[in-house]
């Protein structure tokens, strides 16, 4: 009988013993200023994590009794500490392939400045590949308020090919590029786009979305690419540089040129490996105007969409989340503002119907880009009416944009239990959507607080690499702020957010679009451990310096995946870009001069 008791008490002893060891941590945050999100505990000094989650939040004392032998602690010295950002609409897919062949404007204060890194690039860019500067820049960032003219691109890139995007309006095209690209007299304008040519019809250089982008994407896609093993080094870095921003996950929005499955294979290969570094849900973006419906059969017959709604074993969540954000070419309705806004063709409803009416079927879900309300109204229509055959049921789906979209359609949007992801466009655009629209126009694109109001979930994007920069705190500073890159406050006070909201925005609200919200984007016991520790304190730095905030550390899955400074011996090494001659090996990504 004693010997029974003996055991018994052992065997007691021994899963307490076991429990309290399972809340040990494997890495502990200290002395930080912790913004947790979470309303019933908004604040805190430290955190534990274990695995991929949270397990305590609290004083550090407190969190400090979650320490073993081997637990990491890492002393925050008193820096701000966050949930790692989520970006609802960014092309890390496509963007990874090419960054490391692209010269980034993003963030350049002056245009001499960016004249000279054409110079330098051009200087240094081997015989068989190209300068490219594409997308993520507005002359309204420059001091000088004004674009770089075709002579001073030829003057500095000489006979270098070279390939210059602003937004997604217009490209320059150097006199070497002309040439590589057999551009001709009797070079023919493609549907919706311009060559601009000059007085004796020869092209200047000056290639005009009319207001279809096609043009600028499909002469993008004749430039060479880098060789495999290149693209694997030039998407690790891309993610190296959202994580540098404190992005933990993205919702990959597909794009033109992005061939489903082929130009998937790096990303596959570095989930498979376990390499990447945002979490990554991706929309499958069809691809040939007019077959839009083939390319979905056959992908719902390729891949079967599955809840996501919990962490699952895939490290990174790397999958398909469904379809879009173009579903059918007649529908796009591109945002180029120095262009009036465009007329979608009799044929969309017909085809979008289809679409949507095949991807409610067979319960997958949708995004849908749509600038214009005008454009929202009838896409709305198509989606009730496929609503009243194929109910949508709570199936995730939502715009992408909608920066004119009307109260009406709000509450229409509300009551086919869509949501709204919104993106830093008009930082960019700003200037020249009151050019043509008229002030009072900007005071509600979009209307945020009415989208709030309603309850509506919406998430905060970018839109980079082309449309807009990647940079997320140029989002949270025109939320906060309602300015614009240039510095123009066009946003009505009401759609200016406090910091909490806004930030809410970039992290939960992104989440809740896909019905990701439960498990992530706060910082708080049983949650994922994905944060950021910022190189500011974004509660209390001066408003104009929030677009300039980075990230110190971040963390990933409980582990930490990029670190700088004086975190940087917690964080892996990175490897320097290839080829040798990449921008990014001479000034980086994202600039701040």
């Amino acid at each position: 009988m004693k010997n029974t008791i003996y055991i018994s008490i052992l065997f007691i002893l021994s899963i307490t013993i076991n429990s309290f060891a399972q809340k040990k941590a494997n890495l502990i945050i200290t002395n930080a200023k912790v913004i947790t999100l979470d309303n019933n505990k908004p604040f805190a000094q430290a955190i534990a994590i274990k695995g991929d989650k949270i397990i305590a939040v609290g004083t550090t004392s407190q969190v400090l009794k979650y320490k073993n032998r081997t637990s990491v602690v890492i002393d925050a010295k008193g820096k701000t500490v966050i949930p790692g950002l989520y970006d609802s609409h960014l092309h890390v897919i496509r963007g990874g392939r090419f960054y490391n062949t692209e010269l980034r404007w993003d963030g350049v204060k002056t245009l001499n400045r960016a004249l000279r890194m054409l110079r330098e690039q051009a200087q240094r860019t081997p015989e068989g590949q190209w300068v490219r500067v594409v997308g993520g820049w507005t002359e309204h960032q420059f001091e000088e308020k004004r674009k770089p003219t075709l002579d001073e691109i030829n003057e500095a890139t000489g006979n270098t090919p070279t390939f210059v995007l602003n937004l997604y309006g217009e490209a320059y095209l150097n006199k070497a590029a002309i040439k590589k690209l057999a551009i001709t007299e009797d070079t023919p304008n493609p549907n919706g786009g311009l060559i601009q040519k000059d007085r004796f019809g020869q092209p200047t250089g000056l290639l005009v979305a009319e207001p279809n982008a096609f043009i600028l994407y499909s002469t993008l896609a004749k430039l060479p690419e880098l060789s495999a093993s290149e693209k694997v080094n030039s998407t690790k870095l891309f993610m190296s540089e959202l994580n540098s921003l404190g992005v933990t996950s993205v919702m990959d929005a597909g794009g033109g040129f992005q061939n489903f499955p082929d130009d998937y294979a790096i990303t596959d290969s570095l989930s498979k490996t376990n390499q990447l570094t945002v979490r990554l849900p991706y929309y499958l973006f069809a691809q040939k105007p007019g077959k839009e419906l083939e390319d979905y059969q056959k992908w719902i017959g390729m891949v079967e969409i599955e809840e996501h709604d919990d962490h699952d074993d895939k490290p990174t969540e790397y999958y398909v989340q469904g379809g879009g954000e173009n579903l059918v070419a007649s529908g796009g309705d591109f945002e180029n503002f120095t262009k009036p806004r465009p007329e979608l063709p009799a044929v969309m409803e017909t085809q979008l119907k289809a679409v949507i009416g095949t991807l409610v079927k067979n319960r997958w879900p949708f995004r849908l880009h749509a600038t214009y309300n005008e454009s929202i109204t009838r896409f709305l229509n198509v989606i009730e009416e496929v609503n009243k055959e194929t109910p949508l049921n709570g199936l995730i789906w939502f715009f992408d944009h909608a920066e004119t979209v009307s109260d009406e359609n709000l509450i229409r949007i509300k009551a086919l239990g869509g949501g709204i992801a919104i993106q830093h466009r008009m930082v960019y655009q700003a200037e020249t959507f009151i050019s043509r629209y008229g002030k009072k126009a900007a005071l509600n694109t979009p209307p945020i607080k009415k989208m709030i109001d309603l309850g509506l979930p919406i998430g905060g994007g970018t839109d980079g690499t082309r449309v807009a920069s990647y940079n997320p705190w140029v989002g949270l500073y025109w939320l906060v702020t309602g300015k614009s890159i240039g510095g123009i406050e066009f946003a009505a006070k009401e759609n200016q957010l406090d910091r909490i909201k806004a930030l809410k925005i970039y992290t939960q609200g992104s989440a809740s679009l896909i019905h990701q919200d439960k498990d992530r984007a706060t910082i708080k016991e049983g949650y994922l451990a994905d944060i950021a520790v910022l190189s500011d304190d974004y509660l209390t730095v001066d408003s104009e310096k929030i677009k300039e905030i980075t990230s110190r550390l971040t963390i990933l899955d409980g582990k930490v995946v990029y670190g700088t400074e004086e975190f940087s011996k917690y964080a892996p090494t990175i490897p320097k870009a290839e080829p040798a001659w990449s921008p990014v090996n001479f000034y980086g990504g994202y600039q701040k001069k």
